[in-house]
């Protein structure tokens, strides 16, 4: 008797094995939308974000996205609090922050509009659940000049020293950056500019791709008096092994 092989869902088999679904030109370069469906690695579509010909992220590897906001969230002190995460992408350190009903208010620092307009769209699978959720609201701007205090901060309607977490999740890490002119954040006045808009007991939580470093670590605790660098280890299916992350959470701000 012959096995009969299972059916591919119908909705897979009526979509196209890739698509792009939206690009735009920026001032940093050719912003893309794309989704893949690769069987042999998963059963769900796969969306990525280009800029450019680099990648920035893909929707395979987001446990390190979630464990940026899970471990930020659990470092905070106390309820309602207020969260800003620093970078959108495909919004998976977003989705994980208000899944705590410890965050009464959420604003989403993304430098490129048509990033923030895929999720107000609905063309990629989170934006359904921020348009639902009424503690998220989207800044666009660039979070390393409004995170100095340029010009009036991460959240304008905020007064100074009431942010209760800040998530950020931009670069690849103090020492890969997008753009030479990041460079300059990862510097003690440029974070503790950004420190200043914390409580007293906030947190500045950070993925980077590379290993903890031990210099950027330091450089956290002249701004912050408990620094503590976390391995986020995931599987890697393209390379069939395991890879890591690191996200670094700083707590309590040096007076």
């Amino acid at each position: 008797m012959a096995t009969r092989q299972p059916q591919e869902p119908e909705e897979h088999r009526l979509k196209p094995m890739f698509e792009q679904i939206d690009s735009q030109p920026t001032d940093i370069g050719e912003i893309t939308l794309r989704r893949r469906r690769i069987p042999d690695l998963t059963s769900n579509d796969i969306y990525e974000i280009k800029l450019d010909e680099e990648f920035l992220m893909s929707s395979l590897f987001v446990t390190a996205e979630e464990a940026l906001a899970d471990l930020g969230i659990q470092a905070a002190t106390g309820d309602r609090l207020k969260v800003v995460v620093g970078g959108l992408g495909l919004g998976h350190t977003t989705a994980t922050a208000l899944q705590s009903d410890r965050v009464e208010s959420l604003w989403v620092v993304e430098l490129l509009q048509p990033v923030i307009d895929w999720h107000r769209d609905e063309k990629v699978p989170l934006g359904a659940v921020f348009n639902q959720d009424a503690r998220c609201r989207f800044v666009q701007g660039s979070f390393f000049e409004l995170a100095q205090g340029r010009p009036h901060g991460l959240v304008a309607e905020l007064p100074p020293a009431s942010l209760d977490a800040i998530l950020l999740d931009i670069d690849h890490s103090p020492g890969d950056v997008l753009f030479a002119s990041n460079s300059g954040f990862y510097e003690p006045q440029s974070l503790q500019a950004m420190a200043r808009q914390l409580t007293p007991d906030g947190v500045f939580a950070m993925w980077s791709n590379d290993p903890p470093d031990a210099a950027f670590q330091d450089l956290l605790t002249e701004v912050f008096q408990d620094v503590t660098p976390h391995t986020v280890r995931f599987y890697n299916p393209f390379m069939n092994a395991e890879s890591s992350s690191t996200v670094y959470v700083a707590k309590g701000v040096r007076p």
